[in-house]
């Protein structure tokens, strides 16, 4: 791989979590399964991606998400903020922040709109990350800071919405090949290179049971999810009322587990070089997994949720209302109006954002149906 050579500070930082994960391995027999391995890489405490300082998003960082590229996305999505809250509570709970620019877009549009939540809670594993969205609200709305709180973990009672961009993908993932109709489980081992792969017969019931749903061809390698089904149950058994909201990039099961998707989905990014090595530098790349938005929807309704809403983003955002925001700048000024309507091409262009990425939306006791799903109904392809 031709990637960008880090610097020695970084080097030394993705082998002292490499020596880590090395020491978990064997300790456990000399091999540990995927989901541990992306886990520690992740979010091992002071040296996973996820737990340690390096930037990660942005033009400095290893990615680029919805946010970082326009506040078109964070205006619009203000606005199906508001008609949940509406019908709720007026409280709100983003699942993991990034840089804290989605939750200033939000508030700052809710505050044109009148419509300020009394509180906004952040649940951030990351005290660096934590820190950094702090500054940035402190630029970008001071004047707001009061009503946003921080959380080490989901509050025991839950009103009004829940909302995550990006999350599901960074769950880990356990890793199954199929050879001869048998699933086995694909874990890592450390070999005189380094970490390798290793295949082990499935001994988790719940691994078993997914696997013997999926109809998989000889030599057949994909992701299974459990963390998204606890995190799902969790929140459902808090909710009382209101909505969670999920956008993010993946599939329904039939073409989640296609047969000619025969490598998975499981993808790595590193200073925007995308590549499928999670070996690579831990701790200084991200690893994620496409989300099976199948077993999203039905971890909801098993926890007794109402299945609300699943589309592309592109629909969602124009169903929001993106597009006025175009239509309210002036054609005239081109410095201003140039750049918002590529921004705008980016988020909802099939090519781009636009049909890749999904929004779903799970709630209880919520009667009004959400603006963000009254055209472009994608519910028939879970």
């Amino acid at each position: 791989m031709s990637l960008p050579v880090p610097d020695s500070a970084a080097l030394q930082h993705s082998a002292q979590l490499s020596e880590h994960i090395r020491a978990e391995i064997a300790a456990n027999d000399g091999w540990i399964s995927f989901t541990r391995y992306m886990e520690l890489a992740l979010y091992a405490p002071g040296l996973g991606y996820y737990t340690a300082g390096a930037h990660k998003f942005g033009e400095a960082g290893d990615f680029i998400t919805a946010p970082e590229l326009s506040p078109l996305f964070g205006r619009s999505l203000a606005r199906q903020l508001v008609e949940i809250m509406r019908a709720s509570q007026p409280t709100m709970l983003e699942l993991g922040a990034g840089s804290g620019k989605l939750a200033a877009d939000i508030l700052a549009e809710l505050e044109l709109l009148g419509q300020l939540p009394e509180q906004y809670s952040i649940l951030e594993v990351s005290a660096d990350l934590r820190e950094r969205q702090r500054l940035l609200l402190e630029q970008r709305v001071p004047h707001l800071l009061s009503r946003v709180q921080w959380l080490d973990r989901l509050p025991d009672v839950i009103d009004g919405v829940v909302f995550g961009n990006e999350i599901l993908d960074a769950l880990p993932v356990h890793l199954l090949h199929w050879r001869a109709g048998e699933a086995r489980e694909r874990g890592v081992a450390v070999n005189e290179a380094g970490f390798c792969w290793q295949d082990r017969p499935l001994a988790d019931d719940v691994l078993s049971q997914a696997a013997q749903r999926i109809q998989a061809p000889d030599d057949y390698l994909s992701e299974i999810c459990p963390a998204a089904r606890g995190l799902i149950n969790s929140l459902a058994q808090r909710l009382q009322s209101g909505v969670l909201l999920f956008i993010d990039y993946g599939f329904g099961a039939r073409e989640f587990y296609h047969p000619q998707r025969s490598r998975g989905t499981l993808m790595c990014h590193y200073r925007h070089h995308a590549h499928d090595d999670p070996f690579y530098l831990p701790g200084l790349q991200d690893i994620t997994a496409h989300v099976d938005f199948t077993a999203v929807a039905e971890a909801g309704i098993d926890a007794g949720l109402e299945f609300l809403g699943y589309t592309h983003q592109a629909f969602f955002l124009m169903n929001c209302g993106i597009t006025e925001f175009l239509q309210n700048a002036d054609p005239e000024d081109m410095r201003a109006y140039a750049p918002l309507a590529a921004q705008l091409q980016k988020l909802t262009s099939p090519a781009e954002m636009g049909e890749l990425f999904k929004v779903i939306a799970l709630g209880k006791n919520m009667e009004a149906p959400l603006r963000g799903f009254a055209l472009g109904d994608l519910s028939r392809t879970l």
